[in-house]
């Protein structure tokens, strides 16, 4: 039986709609960066999923082609990923989700070094003959967080947000939104064949303890 990532890390991948606190370890994907309004026909981020999941689909049925990668097993791909953040904005704001910034990916198994990464993006450019040349291989230390199952439309999503930051301050913890630590959703369900209030989306957001945020407010310089 192929391994899923969502039932062998339910914690991770299907969490239960309270909020709780995480700590997510470093993880490679499969990424494409670009900006934009993800709900524009035509648009970067749509073509960003096809770009994702010709790369996906390369490694998965490799079992299939003469190219063996060592330690290969077969797998179920995992779910599309995004990581979401506009200049200026703490958090997201939905009503300009043209000033978008994102990281669409797909999480890679750990056999996949960057080599194989690397094969895989030819192979898929010579056989689909498309550019895969936005997919990178990236590796993301995501740390302590705060997630939540999100039920229903993504425009609905301040909603479980408020809730989140509510339960992170009662626990002691405080948001940590910075140019390198992200609002990050995880995709359990296809928009194109579920109703809005229907889909599941796990939001992440990263959080540092209380205490820790009033050393560094002392002492910057503990963060080099």
């Amino acid at each position: 039986m192929a391994f899923d990532y969502k039932k062998a890390y339910k914690a991770l991948y299907m969490p239960k709609n309270e909020p709780a606190i995480v700590t997510i370890p470093a993880m490679n994907f499969i990424a494409v960066r670009g900006k934009g309004d993800p709900n524009q026909e035509g648009g970067d981020y749509k073509r960003s999923i096809g770009l994702l999941y010709g790369i996906a689909f390369t490694i998965k049925m490799s079992k299939r082609s003469d190219h063996r990668m060592d330690g290969f097993f077969d797998y179920v791909v995992p779910p599309l990923e995004g990581f979401w953040w506009q200049e200026g904005v703490l958090g997201v704001d939905y009503a300009h989700k043209e000033q978008f910034n994102w990281i669409s990916v797909i999480r890679l198994p750990d056999f996949v070094t960057k080599a194989e990464f690397g094969w895989a993006v030819e192979e898929a450019a010579l056989k689909k003959k498309m550019d895969f040349s936005k997919v990178g291989f990236w590796t993301y230390d995501e740390g302590l967080c705060v997630q939540c199952m999100h039920l229903g439309a993504y425009d609905d999503e301040p909603a479980t947000v408020d809730r989140m930051h509510r339960f992170m301050e009662e626990q002691g913890y405080t948001l940590d939104i910075t140019d390198r630590r992200m609002h990050h959703e995880i995709y359990l369900s296809d928009a194109r064949k579920t109703a809005p209030e229907k889909l599941k989306t796990v939001i992440r957001h990263p959080i540092r303890r209380k205490w820790l945020c009033e050393i560094l407010s002392v002492n910057p310089g503990l963060l080099r």
